[in-house]
């Protein structure tokens, strides 16, 4: 029997989606590409209600797949910023259409 990473492992789609599956990782990219450069702080605040466990999460799998970089300033307090990798920017122009299919296709409220 085939395993399903024997079978989709090598698969452009697959690769994809495990880079930016979840509920909250097109959303962050989305608020990073519209924001540029962005605070742990301020990025959060944008993503209410996320968890900060889930936030801290969600970037460090981005920065793992080369899609964020990260900017850590020693200083007190410590300030960290975020912003896309020319890979993450690549995402662009899918972040774009995806927003755009939402603005056309998101239910009225009545």
């Amino acid at each position: 029997m085939i395993d399903f990473e024997s079978k989709f492992g090598k698969c452009p789609m697959y690769y994809t989606m495990s880079a930016v599956e979840g509920k909250w990782k097109w959303i962050i990219l989305w608020e990073i590409y519209k924001a540029e450069v962005i605070r742990y702080n301020k990025l959060r605040e944008e993503l209410q209600p996320i968890a900060h466990k889930t936030l801290s999460k969600q970037l460090k799998e981005l920065e793992t797949s080369k899609l964020i970089h990260r900017e850590q300033y020693n200083e007190v307090p410590p300030k960290v910023e975020y912003s896309l990798t020319n890979e993450g920017k690549t995402l662009i122009p899918i972040l774009e259409l995806m927003y755009q299919w939402g603005e056309k296709h998101i239910p009225k409220k009545e």
